[in-house]
């Protein structure tokens, strides 16, 4: 399954461990993902999203179903 958000399309990102000695490898940052299912009221019907924590609070401010409808209109089927 891909690791990124429905709502905000953040992605893993690479980066850097870094030792004490200054010495870097690879590493992945992952965002924090969630799988919510949310029920829809204006379509009586639940829906199931990938969300990070960030899309969450995005939904909470702004109501799920102005978020759906961004969705939608670009293009995302729901």
């Amino acid at each position: 399954m891909s690791k990124v958000c429905e709502v905000t399309g953040k992605r893993p990102m690479s980066g850097h461990n870094v030792s004490h000695s200054n010495i870097k490898s690879k590493r992945k940052f992952n965002p924090n993902l969630q799988t919510k299912r949310l029920f829809l009221a204006e379509e009586d019907k639940w829906i199931t999203l990938k969300l990070s924590t960030s899309a969450l609070r995005t939904i909470n401010k702004k109501g799920l179903y102005t978020v759906v409808k961004e969705l939608r209109a670009k293009g995302v089927s729901i």
